[in-house]
């Protein structure tokens, strides 16, 4: 048996991942990018205004 594939068509397309259209729809989207250190506490401005 062979390990290759034949696909006659493309997948359909709620099955592919769809890139986002530009950085201001993610940010739309998903909010601003945070930093991976959790550890950060939030300053005064963010506390008071929500700023990141």
């Amino acid at each position: 048996m062979s390990a290759y594939r034949y696909h006659s068509s493309r997948p359909h397309e709620w099955i592919m991942p769809r890139p986002h259209r530009d950085a201001h729809q993610r940010y739309l989207t998903y909010g601003p990018i945070l930093p991976m250190d959790s550890d950060r506490k939030p300053g005064l401005l963010e506390r008071l205004f929500g700023w990141v």
